[in-house]
């Protein structure tokens, strides 16, 4: 190979060097920033509702069936001035959160706790997956009998539906974690329960946070069936009680208040996630 050959080849790889530089630098421009998003965000929801709005207006939907943003948004102004949407949203909000903790932190630590008794885990596991499997809203009128008609018998059922999500959760994570951490703990002369609290209950927390985001849906289900069947205020009740006098602006309002319920809940085990676990 001459030199000239050389020169030529080095020079090559340099321009190709350089041109996946700035490709690499290109691609990391792409990336949108947060507030790129946002805007996005809320131009996707705003669009939608004027789309919705305009179809109401020139007739393609009929407003009776479909209800229309700005009788929605009406229909809120109305109800937070006379604060019956914050105080149902609130009662709804406390009996899912309620729920949500007493039932994902109960059924985690029990799910935890199986790995140390594996006869106890082979003994409870075909109940687990029945009750798993079970639709847990036909358990509700027993609920309501057992706890009355009051808040505690929302705070059961969210409790009993989001208990075996959790347990189920916790249970495989603990089984999921590395075997190889498992003999070396053994290996070094550590004891079950030291394995369990170093390796197996750390190595399962991906597993259990999954779980406490599933569970605000399955919460807030909980809670708003139980107003379905047996209240007199919460999203439930209202939203409930506007579906048989065919007020659909009511509908949406409640289930938009919903949908914030589950955002702040959301945001607030992102925020627990961030402080207690990626230190």
């Amino acid at each position: 190979m001459s030199v000239t050959d050389t020169v030529s080849s080095a020079q090559v790889g340099q321009a190709s060097s350089r041109g996946q530089t700035a490709a690499g630098s290109k691609w990391k421009d792409v990336t949108p920033s947060t507030m790129q998003i946002l805007t996005w965000q809320i131009g996707l929801l705003l669009g939608l509702l004027a789309l919705w709005e305009i179809a109401v207006s020139l007739g393609w939907i009929a407003v009776y069936i479909y209800g229309r943003p700005s009788g929605i948004f009406s229909k809120g102004v109305e109800l937070i001035a006379s604060g019956a949407l914050l105080r149902d949203s609130a009662l709804t909000a406390f009996e899912a959160i309620s729920g949500f903790i007493i039932g994902t932190v109960t059924g985690s630590v029990l799910g935890l706790a199986l790995w140390l008794s594996p006869m106890g885990a082979a003994v409870l596991r075909p109940y687990m997956i029945a009750l798993n499997g079970l639709p847990k809203i036909a358990l509700a009128p027993l609920v309501i009998i057992w706890f009355g008609i009051g808040l505690g018998s929302k705070i059961a059922l969210a409790t009993l539906i989001t208990f075996i999500v959790a347990m189920i959760a916790a249970q495989q994570g603990a089984r999921e974690v590395d075997s190889d951490w498992v003999k070396l703990m053994r290996s070094l002369g550590a004891t079950r329960f030291k394995t369990w609290r170093t390796v197996i209950v750390p190595g399962a927390m991906p597993w259990i946070v999954s779980a406490f985001r599933l569970n605000v849906g399955f919460a807030l289900i909980g809670a708003v069936v139980g107003e379905y069947i047996a209240s007199n205020n919460g999203l439930g009740y209202m939203i409930s009680y506007a579906g048989t006098l065919y007020d659909l602006n009511t509908v949406w309002l409640g289930i938009a208040a919903l949908m914030v319920v589950a955002l702040l809940m959301y945001a607030a085990i992102d925020w627990c996630e961030a402080r207690f676990m990626k230190r």
